[in-house]
């Protein structure tokens, strides 16, 4: 399955693809930016940013959609750009693959560490490691974006209680459920990479051993 996650914004819409397989490991495939610029009006900008997501969706043509869930901070002035933004992506995303879900940011970071106030840099070295990358994804939105897409990866067993035409989502009526989904994936995949790290220590403790040994 391909999964496209996207990180809304106006001036920078981070976007990040990777493919789950049978067995639930995931692998990224790209990630990256849509820029619009500053000195453009906004209809024009929105404009940008349909036709850059049209080409995401025409070349790795996702089977779902993850998209970040708009947080207002106390500047409402950007949270209404991104807002703009954000329903220019909700809106070609679901007439072109029709599968949209969405994420709030505590929900993602729940899902992928645990913790739902776990920081930027946790969230990045978690995708980095997650997804076996060789380095942190760059500019920030692109890996925020992959953070988006794994979030969905590793509840979609659970999708049904984040997609976008379920109307119990704004009501309260699904939040204890997805978060305990959440946290339950998220101690999963944390066991499962100690258990991996514990059996390379040992792999390595080993070979350290045997060497002694010879000698």
């Amino acid at each position: 399955m391909i999964i496209l996650g996207l990180d809304p914004g106006l001036a920078t819409l981070g976007y990040g693809i990777i493919e789950k397989d049978a067995r639930g490991n995931c692998r990224a495939i790209d990630c990256g930016v849509v820029v619009t610029p500053k000195d453009e009006s906004l209809p024009v900008r929105l404009a940008m940013l349909e036709e850059g997501i049209c080409k995401i969706l025409d070349k790795f043509k996702p089977d779902e959609v993850a998209i970040e869930e708009l947080f207002f901070s106390k500047n409402i002035t950007t949270g209404i750009a991104v807002a703009h933004a954000r329903g220019v992506a909700l809106l070609t995303c679901v007439k072109r693959c029709g599968k949209l879900y969405e994420y709030t940011p505590m929900q993602i970071k729940q899902a992928l560490t645990g913790y739902g106030k776990a920081d930027k840099k946790q969230i990045q070295l978690t995708v980095t490691s997650l997804l076996k990358l060789p380095s942190i994804p760059k500019p920030d939105d692109a890996a925020d974006a992959l953070g988006v897409a794994l979030c969905h990866a590793f509840t979609s067993r659970f999708g049904e209680l984040f997609a976008v035409g379920n109307m119990t989502r704004t009501k309260g009526k699904n939040v204890d459920g997805g978060a305990a989904a959440l946290i339950a994936e998220a101690e999963r995949r944390r066991a499962e990479l100690r258990r991996k790290n514990a059996e390379k220590a040992k792999k390595k403790q080993d070979g350290v051993d045997g060497n002694d040994s010879i000698s």
